[in-house]
């Protein structure tokens, strides 16, 4: 008995390994209409020279802590935010800030007004393939990631341009909505600020999580604050006497977005790339799929970008795209002790050892052709993916078809691309006609 097997695979809806960001001047203006803008979307020349919105805060503040103008008691200084959108191909995002939110913070020390101006390509395509940083130790990982100077430097690529002060760039990891400024998220000592290892004590922030700078004055966050997208009224309590705060930080952190269950815009990364609180599209809370840099590719088409976790180090640690080690870093007890890649990152994996491919509503079709010439022919909704080594498969309606070792054999030869698929497909229209 002669038996032959053609096994066609017409594959729909396979995610492609090539991926593109989203871009465009259109998704820059949709983006920057997220930040809390003082400039009616037109670039100024001067960020503190404009005109902003007034914060009066009655208490807190005395004539040489206040960053404004004292009126008796209270200190009224100005909101200053102005985030544009430029170019084409690529398009550039320019962000002016004073550095000062729009609520009252909660600090026994002084805060001054800055003059935060900087350019930068928006939203560039990465690839999880070239990761930017890379570890695979716990030494190695925390050289980049417990390292307040990590994100003085932009990649060449993003064509990052400061015309603001320089100076006090080199500790900025991105900018708040609200204008405020998120350090790297590192203290002075190269550690968690929060968590600290190695015996340190942990920082104090008010209840909004913000504190100044000893250095330039600046009021600035390290971890993310719901006060960003809804400003507290009146004079706010210290994280301390704010018993959720002080019990847990992290935890908290996460609770000020219960407003927020879905995936926000709260900033942006001096690279360029968008900085998201810390729920996905879905409602669901991010506590895995980032790297260590705390970036994720989190839709299908390829987009990048930071989110907000309960883990060190809570924002961003670095600029990205990072790797995925199983590994953690000495300066902080709060860190994830290992890395793993969302469902995005891995459909756009490839290397020599591993295919990842993600399929849905594949069809079989299985002809046997038997020597008295009959020809009998089955068709179900399967997936069947043969690779070489490590193989990752993810479908939905799938069962497991097992053919026999040469269909098996010449299936590896089977490319995802499109040039295949069309054949394939023709090929299935071809034996169609055969059958009926």
């Amino acid at each position: 008995m002669f038996t032959s097997i053609v096994i066609l695979l017409i594959l729909f809806g396979v995610q492609s390994i090539d991926c593109a960001a989203s871009n465009s001047l259109s998704d820059c203006n949709t983006v920057a209409a997220n930040f809390y803008s003082t400039c009616g979307g037109v670039a100024v020349s001067s960020i503190t020279s404009s005109t902003g919105t007034n914060v009066s805060c009655s208490s807190g503040f005395t004539s040489s802590t206040c960053p404004g103008t004292m009126y008796g008691s209270t200190c009224v200084f100005q909101h200053k935010l102005c985030v544009t959108c430029s170019g084409s191909s690529p398009v550039r995002i320019r962000v002016q800030s004073n550095g000062l939110p729009r609520f009252c913070p909660n600090v026994p020390a002084t805060v001054s007004e800055l003059n935060i101006d900087f350019t930068v390509n928006f939203n560039s395509d990465v690839d999880v393939n070239s990761p930017v940083q890379t570890a695979t130790s716990s030494s190695a990982l925390s050289s980049i990631v417990c390292n307040i100077n990590s994100q003085q430097t932009v990649p060449s690529a993003y064509n990052y341009v400061v015309s603001g002060s320089t100076q006090l760039m080199a500790v900025i990891a991105g900018i708040s909505c609200d204008g405020v400024s998120i350090l790297n998220v590192n203290s002075a000592n190269n550690v968690d600020p929060f968590f600290p290892a190695g015996g340190f004590s942990a920082e104090t922030v008010d209840s909004c999580m913000g504190h100044p700078n000893p250095s330039s004055n600046s009021y600035h966050y390290h971890i993310a604050s719901g006060c960003a997208l809804t400003p507290p009224s009146g004079t706010i309590a210290t994280c301390s006497s704010t018993s959720s705060c002080n019990s847990n930080i992290a935890s908290y952190s996460i609770s000020t977005f219960s407003s927020y269950r879905t995936k926000t815009v709260i900033g942006i990364a001096k690279d360029g790339h968008i900085i998201y609180g810390p729920y996905t599209t879905s409602g669901v809370q991010v506590t895995s799929g980032f790297d260590i840099c705390n970036g994720m590719f989190h839709d299908s088409i390829g987009n990048y970008g930071y989110f907000a976790t309960q883990t060190y180090p809570y924002i961003t640690g670095c600029f990205g795209p990072g790797n995925y080690p199983t590994a953690t870093v000495n300066c902080s007890t709060n860190a994830p002790s290992s890395y793993s890649k969302s469902i995005y990152a891995l459909n756009f994996t490839t290397s020599a050892n591993t295919t990842t491919t993600t399929t849905t509503n594949t069809t079989t079709i299985i002809t046997t052709t038997v020597a008295s010439g009959n020809t009998t022919t089955r068709a179900s909704n399967t997936t069947t993916t043969h690779v070489s080594n490590t193989t990752t498969t993810q479908a939905s309606n799938t069962t497991t078809t097992r053919a026999s070792s040469n269909a098996r054999s010449n299936s590896r030869k089977l490319s995802l691309d499109f040039m295949m698929c069309v054949f394939m497909i023709a090929m299935m229209l071809f034996c169609k006609r055969m059958i009926f």
